[in-house]
């Protein structure tokens, strides 16, 4: 619960003062032991925090998913293996797994989609960083466009999307090989594009590091580029410049 929400209910009687304090107690983080989760994140960023659940045992991850839940707060995790969320659902039988992406999720308040986010890959294999961009966006109130395989190679694929990219707040360009989907799409479009390098490629690819010194050494303006496969940082980035387009429509309007 966050810290607004906790006053409002104590304001209108709905928890009392020792019960407030109760999980007050617990701020600015809850120590764990093995982590401190970070109850105040989204106070200070405007989104709150998320888990990366590579590397965290299957233990872990599911305690923390419980630890976090049970402040009725929506949770995300990123690179999340099956047996992670098998562990977590056993204990919050609403949390949700999407397989491509690795993306673990337990949603407790609805959130209407606002705004919107394409997100466009050179290939299919490019789909799992992709994904994970997507849904990062989506969990964070963007609306999303998926505009897959309209790698250069095919250009005309690329262009026939130029309407929808026109009409996004923000875009996400994820590829691999060489690429240079960001540097093509960026040229294309008066919106910032977030480009993604993936680690997609033969062995002269270099696991993404050849994606990554081109979309970093591209002449396009208004692009900027994430690390190798980093779906998440993407998508997270996307989700804040799309707050802030809505953000800045409502003040133009006067509401």
């Amino acid at each position: 619960m966050e810290v607004t929400e906790l006053l409002e209910k104590v304001k209108n009687q709905e928890m009392t003062v020792e019960e407030a304090r109760e999980q007050l107690r617990e701020l600015p983080y809850e120590d764990m032991g093995f982590a401190k989760l970070d109850h105040h994140r989204r106070l200070r960023s405007g989104f709150g925090e998320v888990i990366y659940c590579a590397g965290k045992t299957v233990e872990q991850t599911a305690k923390i998913f419980q630890a976090m839940a049970r402040r009725e707060t929506d949770v995300l995790g990123t690179r999340a293996s099956r047996e992670q969320y098998e562990a977590v659902k056993a204990l919050l039988p609403d949390a949700q797994y999407h397989e491509i992406g690795r993306v673990l999720r337990v949603r407790r308040k609805k959130l209407e989609p606002e705004g919107l986010v394409a997100v466009c890959t050179g290939g299919t294999s490019d789909m799992p960083v992709a994904e994970e961009a997507a849904l990062t966006a989506e969990f964070f109130g963007a609306r999303v466009e998926r505009i897959y395989d309209v790698g250069v190679a095919g250009i005309h694929r690329l262009l026939d999307q130029t309407e929808k990219l026109r009409k996004a707040n923000c875009i996400l360009a994820i590829a691999g090989m060489e690429g240079a989907l960001a540097t093509v799409t960026a040229g294309l479009v008066d919106r910032p594009v977030i480009a993604v390098p993936t680690s997609v490629g033969y062995g002269a690819s270099f696991g993404g590091l050849s994606a990554l010194l081109t979309m970093l050494n591209s002449c396009a303006e208004g692009l900027a580029v994430v690390n190798i496969d980093n779906g998440f940082g993407a998508g997270y980035l996307g989700a804040q410049i799309n707050r802030l387009a809505l953000r800045g429509s409502t003040e133009e309007k006067g509401e």
